[in-house]
């Protein structure tokens, strides 16, 4: 499995440096629903401290959480691709402090910086690739268990 790669860490300084200076410190309490799925996607945070779980609507009443995010974790890739719609909705778990990025604004300091601009890609398919591994685990264990026949 991959290890978890953490967007800012990830970064040499001086280009951190330069992709933080697009932040806006944010913070969201317990139970803020951060976006839905299927709204349009042009932002995305580093969560700071607290929990987001990327929830799945499976009902009109249900929802799934998918994934947990803490401190140093990507929230939201979708900004990135078209459609620019969110797959998943997201909420606090617990108070949530983090640094929010304007995609347009990241975006255009990648169309000055490329270098910039290929390093976050291939970061984010790195996390994207984790959590695709992640999910693919939890959906084996997930279906594992539900195939058992009863009183086995």
């Amino acid at each position: 499995m991959t290890k978890a790669t953490k967007l800012l860490t990830a970064l040499p300084p001086p280009r951190r440096e330069r992709l933080l200076s697009l932040a806006t410190e944010v913070s969201f309490p317990e139970d803020f629903r951060i976006f839905e799925a299927g709204d349009t996607a042009d932002r995305f945070w580093v969560v700071r401290s607290g929990a987001v779980s990327l929830v799945q609507q499976v009902t009109p009443v249900q929802r799934v959480t998918v994934a947990s995010l803490g401190a140093g974790d990507l929230l939201g890739w979708s900004w990135l691709f078209p459609p620019h719609r969110w797959d998943f909705g997201a909420e606090a778990f617990s108070p949530v402090r983090a640094y929010e990025f304007d995609a347009a604004s990241v975006l255009e300091l990648c169309e000055e910086d490329p270098a910039l601009g290929l390093q976050l890609v291939r970061i984010i398919a790195e996390i994207l690739a984790h959590r695709l591994e992640l999910t693919r685990g939890r959906l084996m264990e997930h279906f594992s268990v539900h195939k058992r026949a009863p009183g086995r």
